[in-house]
Order: C-alpha cells, then sequence, then structure tokens
C-alpha cells in the first residue's frame, strides 16, 4: 500500500482485456485503489491507455510493475503466450496476481516446426500442460502473494443466482449447456496456436466450461461429496477457410493453426453430462450462456445477448459512440443492446471480489483451481480432438 493506504494497482496489458478490467474497477470504489502504472510493448498505446484509466505512470517493461516496491497487485492481461512467465515473476516478486484467461497453454518447444497447431501433437501438448502446471502449483504455494484467475462468468448475477439456488434447494446437475460465440476475434495474433495455445475454445469456450465446472463443484461441496470430471470427448473444426473472400466478409476468423469451432462432452464421475460449445462463426454479437438442467428444476441462464432492450435503427448517424453490442459489425435493422455489460458479465464483482480479498486478506473465489481445473479439460479436449475418442482424467 501507497502512504494513503491504498491498494497500489499495477496493469500489464493495454488491450481489450484490461479494458473490461478497468472499466469494471472504476464501478466500485469500496476499498481505496490507485492505479499506480500500465505497461504495454507500444508506446503510443500503452500513454494512451494510461491516460484513458487515470494510472500514474506508464512504460514499456514488466520489470517496473515488479521493481515498483509500492504496487500491491500486478494484473496480468497480456497475450496468453506471456501469462506463465510473468505470473511466476510477480509471485517472485511478492506481489499479488491476477491473471487473465488462459492461465498458460502450450506454445511451442524446441525443435518444434511452426505451425505448431498443426505439427505437434495434441498429446505431447496435454503433457507438457500437465508439468507447467505442477511448477505453477509450486510457485504459488511459496509465495507470498495470492493468485487470482479472471474468470467473470463465475461472477456473473445469473451464474451466481444459480449457485445460490442449488445450494438452498439442494439440486442435482443431471445434464449442463455452455457457449460463447461471436464472429471472431479482434487480436491479431488469435489465429496462432504459438501466441494463443488454441483457437475459439481457449479463447471462448474456456467461460461456460469454467462456469459449469464451478457450478457442479457447488453441487458437490452442497451434499459434502466430490464431483470431478472423468472423461472429455471433443470434436474441434476450422471450418471459416473454406469460405471465398466475399463469402468471408462478414467473419473476423482467420485461424492459421488452430481450430474455429469446437464442441466438448464432460462426464462427471457422478455419471452427468455437460456440452460446452464455443464458435468464431456467429453473427449479430457474441453469445453466452449456461443452462442447467436439474432433478427439480430447469435454470438457464443468460449473460448476452440479452432482451433487456431492443434498438431499431435504419442508419448510424450520431452512434459513433454508441456501445450497442461486443462484435457487432452493423448498429441498423433491430439488436438487443448489451446493458451494464460489465455488471451482467461479472466483471465488477470479480474485480470487486480480488481487490477485496487482498485488502481484507481472504481467499478470492476464482483462484488456482477453477484455472488448472479449466485449462486441463481444455488441452484434453484437443488430445481427443486429435485422437477421435474420449480422454480419460
Amino acid at each position: 500500500m501507497n502512504k494513503d493506504g491504498e491498494l497500489c494497482y499495477g496493469m500489464a496489458g493495454a488491450g481489450r482485456a484490461t479494458e473490461l478490467h478497468m472499466n469494471a474497477l472504476k464501478r466500485y470504489s469500496g476499498v481505496p485503489v490507485c492505479f499506480k502504472r500500465i505497461i504495454a510493448r507500444r508506446e503510443e498505446q500503452v500513454h494512451a491507455a494510461r491516460d484513458r484509466y487515470g494510472f500514474q505512470e506508464a512504460s514499456l517493461s514488466f520489470d517496473d510493475l515488479l521493481n515498483d516496491e509500492e504496487i500491491d497487485i500486478i494484473d496480468v492481461c497480456t497475450p496468453p503466450y506471456l501469462h506463465q512467465s510473468m505470473v511466476v515473476a510477480a509471485l517472485r516478486a511478492g506481489k499479488h496476481v491476477i491473471c487473465e484467461k488462459p492461465l498458460t497453454g502450450y506454445f511451442g518447444g524446441p525443435g518444434d516446426v511452426p505451425p505448431i497447431g498443426d505439427t505437434v501433437s495434441k498429446t505431447v501438448m496435454y503433457r507438457e500442460l500437465l508439468r507447467q502446471l505442477e511448477q505453477l502449483r509450486a510457485e504459488i504455494r511459496r509465495s507470498r502473494g495470492q493468485f487470482m484467475y479472471a474468470e467473470n462468468f463465475l461472477y456473473a448475477p445469473a451464474v451466481n443466482k444459480a449457485a445460490e439456488i442449488l445450494r438452498k434447494k439442494k439440486s442435482r446437475i443431471l445434464y449442463a449447456k455452455g457457449e460463447e460465440s461471436l464472429k471472431g476475434s479482434s487480436s491479431p495474433v488469435a489465429g496462432e496456436w504459438s501466441k494463443t495455445g488454441g483457437g475459439t475454445f481457449i479463447r471462448t469456450g474456456a467461460h461456460p466450461l469454467a462456469a459449469i465446472l464451478w457450478l457442479k463443484q457447488v453441487e458437490a461441496e452442497t451434499h459434502g461429496e466430490r464431483i470431478d470430471v472423468a472423461s472429455v470427448f471433443a470434436d474441434m473444426s476450422r471450418i471459416t477457410p473454406r469460405l471465398t473472400p466475399y463469402e468471408h466478409r462478414h467473419i473476423a476468423a482467420r485461424p492459421h493453426d488452430v481450430e474455429d469451432c469446437g464442441t466438448v462432452i464432460l462426464t462427471f464421475s457422478d455419471g452427468t453430462k455437460a456440452v460446452v460449445m464455443a464458435t468464431d462463426t456467429l453473427l449479430g454479437g457474441s453469445r453466452n450462456y449456461v443452462e442447467l438442467y436439474c432433478n427439480d428444476a430447469a435454470i438457464d441462464c443468460k449473460l448476452t445477448m440479452s432482451d433487456l432492450m431492443s434498438t431499431y435503427f435504419l442508419d448510424e448517424d450520431g452512434l459513433e459512440d454508441v456501445e450497442i453490442s461486443e462484435m457487432l459489425p452493423s448498429k441498423v435493422g433491430w439488436n438487443h443492446p448489451f446493458l451494464e455489460d460489465e455488471i451482467i458479465r461479472g466483471y465488477t464483482d470479480e474485480m470487486r471480489d480480488f481487490v477485496e480479498s487482498v485488502y481484507y486478506e481472504r481467499e478470492a473465489r476464482s483462484g488456482f483451481s477453477v484455472a488448472y481445473d479449466t485449462i486441463r479439460v481444455i488441452y484434453a479436449a484437443y488430445q481427443s480432438a486429435e485422437i477421435g475418442k474420449a480422454v480419460r482424467l
């Protein structure tokens, strides 16, 4: 903390994840926070982000965050291939760490022939991932700082209400379904396995997957049981490259060696099932939901697109600075605007939990176990899609 008793916040990255985290933090003032420093790779980008979000300082070196004794929390919102090294460095520097999803992944190794998404066995990737996860677990156990995993779906009001219902009614989840789909990513490296660690499933499917895994843990804890993922069966595809340039004009996905469509079937140790879908082929905005079929209830958690508001426009005059929906190419016609997006998709409560957990010295809801379980299932799914059969965990 600084001399004024404020938690000092350091940000690594200045892209979309940073925008979501900072917009959420700006909505919450329950704990005094000083936005001390932001770092990014490009000078014009980092100075623009400093001015936009109110950071005191901006620079290009991650070491500036590590060496600043006032900084309490480092928020890692960089591309996925940098996550593990930054998390480890921050923990060793005695900082509390927030890590954007995914926790880590396989981004290449000695002797790999590019593009690694096509040339390296997913079995090799899965084994290496498990080794990395154990290393990270050891680093977190040794650290004085807390590790917090930025999975916003766990904090979405609808998902939290579902958890409350499961606890109060002691409901059993017999079948679950979740999806996050959109028209592709705005990231220039989203199509490269060496930078992202996978395609649409690790980028977007990670959200409903984590929510379902967490809700099954809520069910297990309510009944004093243990429920694990027993097996994973997956199908992954690269669909959009077959389109002609004209047919591709509305789709932003440009997969090089990653999937743009993924479907994963989970079988839990209690025999129940879940299906998680993610695609880069959906027009009209991003779709985010989790559905639970229980023994005594049906629960539909719709994060986006919601029907809280509808708009119809014949043109976009005057709407240049009006956000209607994420990944929406046109505002004309009928649309469902995102309202209070940071709240509905859980970012506000997520960042509140993280800041309060550090300030009040308690454990955050989303930590290493959520990050571990999610990425392990994702890479088991990649292996399953490659070998054409279920992978047992």
